[in-house]
């Protein structure tokens, strides 16, 4: 008998409000029926970076919003909906506390099944919604606030195989704009001049290249270009258009080579485990940057494992992959209640040591 379920979804992590609509019947391929993200980079422009606070207000006011938008584009009512699955973390506090809060309502008042989703596995799990991905994959999770090398086992069971002891990329991508005056956020822009820049003007740092395992590094990658930067200033007075996009064209090949090369090493210990379909995939918003998902591809062509990338518009956060991840953990069995948690840090895999240490909320990545 032929099951069809109907999932709503909401992400409010960071500064992206979304809701989408997901629908799959057993073993056929999951249909996105709606998405509808709300960001807010023009309320956040004006600061330089992404201000809690006001993060959280936006959410706070788009979530209904987003949701009846969902259900128009979808054609359905909210009474066909079976289950709601939402973000439960890691995310900004006040972010994700807005979706949990509105998800919960929406169970209650519906009496449908409630589904803590989280974030980090609604990007690991993107390439099984746009690609059906068979488990085990390697997964190269790459964005403003994570870097993490993940062997996706099922729904529920990641293994880390390293990630980043410091900045992300994406965040590194940011600061790096601040920093050469770019606007944000900071990814789209170096890339953009990175295009019209010399790559080999200015030769940064390839951090713990040294270092044996797949962690990465990428706070002294900004340094060295804040300093790079100060001296042209102190030199001639200031940058020259030609100097901003030299700058970006180095940083950004710098980074390329790190995550090519960690790569290779995490492709190894994968492929190890001798997967019947070896695959790496990518997703995250720094998975949108051409240079790297062209060296990665290459990386993958070499090491004769499939590359798969989600498309752009399901890269960077949206609501189609928490309705996703939170189908995947209704088959399971998984339900949550009314005590589910917003919960500011929440690795994926339980098992390894911390990246970036622990505190009293528990471990950061």
């Amino acid at each position: 008998m032929s099951t069809t379920l109907t999932i709503l979804g909401l992400e409010s992590s960071c500064d992206d409000t979304a809701a989408a609509i997901i629908r799959q019947s057993d073993n056929d391929a999951p249909e996105i029926l709606a998405s509808v993200v709300h960001g807010q980079a023009d309320l956040h422009a004006p600061f330089g970076g992404v201000v809690p606070e006001i993060a959280a207000r936006a959410h706070a006011e788009k979530l209904d919003i987003c949701v009846e938008e969902a259900l128009q584009a979808s054609g359905l009512a909210l009474s066909q909906i079976d289950a709601v699955a939402v973000t439960a973390g890691p995310g900004l506090i006040g972010g994700v506390l807005s979706g949990v809060m509105c998800a919960k309502g929406l169970s209650a008042a519906l009496n449908i099944p409630l589904i803590g989703v989280n974030h980090l596995a609604g990007h690991a799990l993107t390439p099984r919604l746009t690609d059906q991905v068979a488990f085990p994959y390697l997964m190269l999770l790459v964005s403003g606030g994570h870097c993490q090398f993940l062997i996706a086992h099922g729904p529920e069971s990641f293994t880390r195989l390293g990630g980043t002891i410091d900045d992300a990329p994406g965040e590194a991508f940011d600061k790096t704009a601040r920093l050469l005056g770019l606007p944000q956020p900071g990814g789209p822009s170096v890339q953009a001049e990175a295009l019209k820049g010399d790559p080999k003007r200015f030769t940064f740092p390839r951090p713990l290249l040294n270092r044996p395992g797949c962690d990465m590094s990428f706070s002294g990658l900004k340094t060295a270009l804040l300093r790079a930067r100060d001296a042209i200033i102190a030199e001639k007075g200031g940058l020259t258009v030609q100097d901003r996009a030299d700058l970006c064209a180095g940083f950004q090949a710098a980074v390329v080579a790190v995550l090519a090369e960690k790569t290779r090493r995490a492709l190894l210990v994968y492929i190890a485990e001798n997967p019947s379909q070896p695959v790496l995939a990518v997703a995250g918003g720094v998975a949108a940057n051409t240079a790297i998902r062209a060296e990665l591809e290459s990386v993958c062509e070499q090491n004769g494992v499939e590359f798969t990338a989600p498309p752009l518009a399901l890269c960077t956060d949206n609501a189609a992959m928490i309705a996703y991840a939170g189908l995947e953990r209704y088959r399971e069995g998984a339900r949550d209640d009314m005590s589910l948690q917003a919960r500011p840090r929440w690795p994926l895999d339980q098992t390894a040591p911390a990246l970036l240490g622990s505190g009293k909320k528990g471990a950061k990545a």
